[in-house]
């Protein structure tokens, strides 16, 4: 109980008193800050020193997250063998300390198993990803284009994915020293091999609701 009222506490700095919106930090967020919010209610990150709320999901966002997962994870989190290339961890919804005042659930995270032999654990996790895919939410697209990203580019991400549900995309980037490359935009009724999982072919259009096919 004593935690929760030391949150509660906190809480009342970071939002205003006529509504549940997040304002302004009086001083930048810290881990202490994360992991004082009581577990079951903790969807939240730091996002240059603020903390946010992650807002909840849409059914499109859903479905776009767990086709993506679902295509990639049986094929790529194990060992490489004759039949599945393999060499991945794969989770999703994972806290990750990208940097003090950064602090993310992206919506799914990958670490390559040849620079990552044994499996990330912990909460934050503090190995940097692979691969980081966000999906757009449609209430707050600037966080995943545009303040996500240039951390993740800034912390040297190599890969980043961009599923958008509102136009039925995805964007793949590659790192670079000047800023990321896109490297494939691709919309529903395509099919795409996308590094880094460019070992198996992706049919844009069961990431937005469409059947796989047979």
């Amino acid at each position: 109980m004593r935690r929760r009222s030391e949150w509660n506490s906190r809480l009342n700095e970071w939002y205003t008193p006529s509504a549940m919106t997040i304002a302004t930090p009086r001083t930048p967020a810290t881990i202490a800050d994360l992991l004082a919010i009581p577990e079951d209610e903790r969807f939240h990150e730091i996002i240059d020193g603020e903390l946010v709320q992650k807002s909840a999901p849409s059914g499109e966002h859903g479905d776009a997250q767990s086709a993506v997962v679902a295509l990639l994870k049986p094929r790529f989190q194990r060992r490489p063998s004759h039949s599945e290339p393999g060499g991945w961890w794969i989770f999703t919804e994972v806290e990750v300390r990208f940097a003090a005042d950064q602090i993310f659930r992206p919506d799914i995270t990958g670490w390559r198993r040849e620079r990552v032999p044994l499996r990330p654990t912990g909460s934050p996790i503090d190995v940097r990803p692979d691969w980081v895919c966000e999906i757009v939410s449609p209430t707050k697209p600037a966080r995943d284009l545009v303040a996500k990203k240039r951390t993740y580019h800034r912390v040297g991400v190599p890969h980043y994915w961009i599923v958008d549900p509102r136009d039925e995309t995805l964007t793949v980037h590659r790192w670079s020293a000047d800023g990321y490359i896109q490297v494939l935009l691709a919309q529903r009724g395509e099919r795409v091999h996308a590094e880094p999982f460019d070992a198996v072919e992706i049919v844009v259009g069961t990431l937005f609701g469409d059947d796989p096919e047979d």
